[in-house]
C-alpha cells in the first residue's frame, strides 16, 4: 500500500512539473503581408489588463516587487505596485492628470505613464512613415520610432521622445500567445539613470 501510494505521489509531482514547464512558443511568420493592414488589424484592442513582475533600477540601487494595472489605449491607467506583498504605489493616469500615492518623481512618473503606454500600444501611431531596412521595418512619426521584425510583424525595439526631448528606449523580448494574440513576456525601459523590467505573468485584452 504504501509502495502505491509512493508512485501515486510521484507521478503528481512528475505532472506539476510538466504542468509547471514553459511550452515554446512558435512565432508567426507574416513575410509578405502588408504591414500596414497588421497594423490596423491591431486596433481593435481597447484596453490591456497585466499582471507582472517589476524590477525597478537607479544607478546602483535597485527594488523588486509585483505589478498589476488596467491600461486603456487613450492612455488612461489604473496602476499598482507592491512590494513584499505590501502596496507600495497606487497611480493613476486619466486624460493626462497624474495621481500617485505616494508621490513620485519626474523620472519614474514618465516610465510608468508615457512609457507603459506606447510600449504596450506599440503599433497605436499616427501619420507615420515606415522605412524598410534588410530585415525590420522602421515605424516612425515625430515621437515614436519602432523596429518590427519583418518576419513576424512583432517589435524588436521602440524609442520615445518626450516633449523635453528626453528619450526613453524600450527592448522586447520572449514573446508568448493569448487568445491569438502575441505579446512581449519580457520588456525593458530605460530612461537616463532609470530602469525598469517587467515580466508578464498574465494578460489579458478588450476589443471593441
Amino acid at each position: 500500500m504504501l509502495k502505491v501510494a509512493l508512485r501515486l505521489f510521484s507521478l503528481s509531482i512528475i505532472l506539476f512539473l510538466f504542468s509547471c514547464a514553459t511550452v515554446p512558443v512558435e512565432l508567426p511568420v507574416y513575410e509578405g503581408v502588408n504591414i500596414q493592414d497588421d497594423l490596423s488589424s491591431r486596433n481593435r484592442i481597447s484596453a490591456i489588463d497585466g499582471i507582472f513582475s517589476i524590477v525597478f533600477e537607479k544607478e546602483d540601487t535597485e527594488m523588486r516587487g509585483d505589478g498589476m494595472m488596467h491600461l486603456v489605449r487613450n492612455g488612461d491607467l489604473n496602476l499598482r505596485l507592491y512590494s513584499l506583498g505590501f502596496l507600495a504605489l497606487e497611480l493613476t493616469s486619466e486624460k493626462g492628470v497624474i495621481r500617485s500615492n505616494p508621490k513620485i518623481d519626474r523620472g519614474r512618473g514618465a516610465i510608468l505613464t508615457s512609457g507603459l503606454r506606447d510600449c504596450f500600444f506599440w503599433w497605436d501611431m499616427e501619420n507615420y512613415d515606415i522605412d524598410e531596412k534588410e530585415d525590420v521595418y522602421l515605424i516612425s512619426n515625430q515621437t515614436r520610432m519602432v523596429w518590427v521584425d519583418k518576419k513576424t510583424i512583432l517589435p524588436k525595439k521602440q524609442i520615445i521622445i518626450l516633449e523635453d526631448g528626453r528619450e526613453i528606449s524600450i527592448y522586447y523580448e520572449s514573446f508568448e500567445k493569448v487568445n491569438n494574440v502575441f505579446f512581449p513576456a519580457m520588456i525593458r525601459i530605460e530612461l537616463a539613470k532609470y530602469s525598469v523590467t517587467l515580466k508578464l505573468k498574465e494578460i489579458s485584452f478588450t476589443s471593441v
